[in-house]
């Protein structure tokens, strides 16, 4: 995979999408949220506005996606998939409709912080395929932050985190469709769809970068660390690791070290699954 091309003078600055993807469980209160911290409050505004409504959604959210599509500062334009497939088909449907090559990820649930595109778009435009940003968990009160998952950084720590876990947070995801779309795109692959597609770009060459300074707020609920664990997680678990094996990304023994440890992870109490996954991805509280 040919690296990507710094971005000529004619060029810049460059034109962005913003693809934000909706389904049944979220809430307008929160989706209006997200919207307004990935637009207006912005200093480095997208030009556009993608979102992917998932299938079917209650009226309330039916109400606020029009809305936004009506009154967003940003033109919206709305993709709806009328049944519910989840999000990688969510983001392999949405993609293509994004007018620029350049497209910002975004969650309907999570806040962006003011300079977050002023932070990536650079390293974007200077040549890289993928930027992601360290995160900070959130819950109601966005403004108390509850912990901070701190993102590697530089290609050597990036490539070295990504044998043993995910070293890009999704949702901070700045990512040039063309490279994405160079090694097949986003795929099935349950629970780990981000994971799988960046290991695919890091095997190609692709540029991968992180920006260290937490640029988006993350909403964590009281069941997150509940629904990291049981039986259904263990088998999505497996099936990433032979991917990731056949694929060459990880030796035998990183495999069988990472099912071991994080096969194992599936099933301890969830005060300790916690305790450890904060351990795992260099969280600090604050």
């Amino acid at each position: 995979m040919a690296l990507a091309e710094p971005l000529t003078p004619s060029e810049l600055p460059a034109r962005f999408s913003l693809l934000l993807p909706v389904y049944a469980g979220d809430t307008p209160e929160r989706l209006r949220r997200a919207v307004e911290s990935n637009t207006v409050e912005q200093t480095r505004l997208p030009a556009e506005v993608v979102v992917v409504q998932d299938g079917p959604v209650p009226p309330e959210l039916h109400a606020e996606l029009e809305r936004l599509e009506r009154g967003c500062p940003v033109p919206v334009r709305l993709v709806r998939i009328p049944e519910n497939h989840g999000l990688a088909h969510a983001l392999r449907t949405a993609l293509p409709s994004c007018s620029y090559d350049v497209v910002a990820r975004a969650d309907a649930d999570d806040v962006a912080y003011p300079r977050r595109f002023e932070l990536q778009l650079p390293l974007i435009e200077a040549g890289a395929d993928l930027v992601g940003a360290s995160m900070h968990e959130i819950g109601d009160d966005e403004g108390t932050p509850l912990a901070l998952r701190a993102a590697p950084v530089g290609a050597r720590r990036i490539m070295a985190v990504s044998r043993r876990r995910n070293p890009i947070s999704h949702p901070t995801v700045v990512l040039r469709r063309s490279s994405v779309e160079r090694v097949g795109g986003y795929e099935d692959a349950p629970m780990a769809e981000d994971y799988w597609l960046w290991a695919r770009m890091l095997h190609a060459g692709a540029d991968v970068r992180n920006v260290a300074e937490p640029l988006v707020g993350y909403r964590v609920s009281a069941g997150s660390y509940e629904r990291r664990g049981g039986y259904s997680v263990l088998r999505a678990e497996l099936a990433l690791q032979a991917r990731l094996r056949a694929l060459g990304h990880v030796g035998f023994l990183q495999w069988a070290t990472n099912v071991m440890v994080r096969g194992g992870y599936r099933f301890v109490p969830v005060r300790v699954r916690e305790a450890a996954y904060r351990l795992m991805v260099g969280h600090r509280s604050g």
